[in-house]
């Protein structure tokens, strides 16, 4: 299958170092967003989840409904809806998108943030969870009459949908990186995500989603990894950037930290595998294999996809290949300046990694 770009919505223009910028849902600027990554040549854009945040299976449907051909990936907590209720509201978008949907499943990495809906289960259940969640979705999507579950977690009897998925089913993408994220996403995950940790470790969570995938006997999934690119028209340019970024982060979780009276830096190993495992790569070292910048993920106590790529577009660029060359089929960039920072991806950087691509593809068949 081919290289694809992912991105991630932004309902308002509030950023990471400006969050006084807009809050809830900002309609024109979400449109305007959306349009900006179909017109510049993304695949799929990221709905984000979080207990506080404007609906995401809402915000998908504005997404879908104001552009042509991006897809989106909606971020869905098992736990909060029903299963079944939730296969036929999926099936419903996937319908009013002519199949463009893709659902995330996150089982979620924090205790804290579960409990604010009223889950408290631990981290493993959660997982679990996620496992039966999957074949219900599944289950519901190709069923061809009445059907019955009764498992761990979810019990239901007789249940029938007349919606289907456009395509007959909806891909599932699982991210984490943890064990129990490696089994669950290698044994139904038609996608799988990462944030970005240099090569090396990277390949190593690879295969062990592959392990995982090959001992079910099912196909392995994609790979999606996550960057935060911060480009310029040279490297020592976007190095410059890169540190006025970074101190505008700082000043804004400074600040934050000062209002939630705990201290900035330093304030507790977080719940999350992954996020410990982005503090640990920076620990070792600020900048990694071509240009993976470890420093916005120490700043922020690694609060999320928080790994960025700085350069120029060509260096970006190869180092996008880098990952491609390891095995990831999905790229996800996404910038500190959320709308222009996409704008200038679609129109430096995802044009010279397709043209790498196209260039390898046509090399080979010669």
């Amino acid at each position: 299958m081919p290289v694809e770009f992912i991105s991630a919505v932004h309902p308002n223009p509030a950023t990471e170092g400006d969050p006084t910028a807009g809050s809830g849902i900002d309609v024109d600027y979400a449109r305007r967003y959306a349009r900006a990554l179909d017109d510049g040549g993304f695949d799929y854009t990221l709905v984000t989840y979080h207990s506080a945040s404007p609906d995401a299976l809402q915000l998908a449907q504005f997404v879908a409904h104001h552009t042509e051909r991006i897809k989106p990936v909606l971020a869905h907590r098992p736990g909060v809806v029903f299963p079944t209720h939730a296969a036929r509201a999926l099936a419903t978008l996937d319908r009013i998108s002519a199949g463009r949907l893709v659902v995330h499943i996150i089982s979620g990495g924090n205790d804290e943030e579960q409990r604010r809906e009223g889950d408290y289960l631990s981290k493993s259940e959660r997982y679990a969870r996620s496992d039966e969640y999957i074949r219900i979705l599944r289950g519901v999507w190709e069923a061809d009459g009445p059907l019955s579950h009764q498992g761990p977690y979810y019990r239901f009897e007789g249940f029938r949908s007349d919606v289907t998925p456009y395509h007959g089913t909806i891909p599932i993408s699982v991210g984490g990186s943890s064990e129990d994220a490696y089994r669950v996403g290698g044994q139904q995950g038609d996608i799988f995500g990462l944030w970005g940790e240099p090569l090396t470790e990277t390949a190593e969570q690879i295969a062990s989603v592959n392990a995982y995938a090959d001992a079910a006997g099912r196909p392995r999934p994609r790979i999606w990894v996550s960057f935060r690119p911060i480009i310029a028209p040279t490297d020592e340019l976007a190095w410059e950037k890169a540190h006025r970024t970074l101190g505008a982060v700082k000043a804004n979780h400074a600040e934050r930290a000062k209002r939630r009276h705990y201290p900035a830096v330093g304030r507790g190993t977080p719940a999350n595998v992954g996020s410990q495992r982005l503090l640990a790569v920076a620990e070792r070292g600020e900048v990694h294999d071509r240009c993976l910048w470890t420093a916005p993920a120490a700043a922020t106590n690694a609060a999320g996809a928080s790994t960025a790529l700085v350069g120029s577009p060509e260096t970006v660029a190869k180092a996008l290949l880098d990952y491609v060359d390891i095995g990831c089929e999905l790229l996800s960039i996404r910038g500190y300046d959320p709308l222009n920072d996409a704008i200038d991806y679609g129109r430096h950087v995802l044009p010279l990694v397709r043209q790498e691509l196209a260039h390898r593809a046509a090399t080979s068949a010669a």
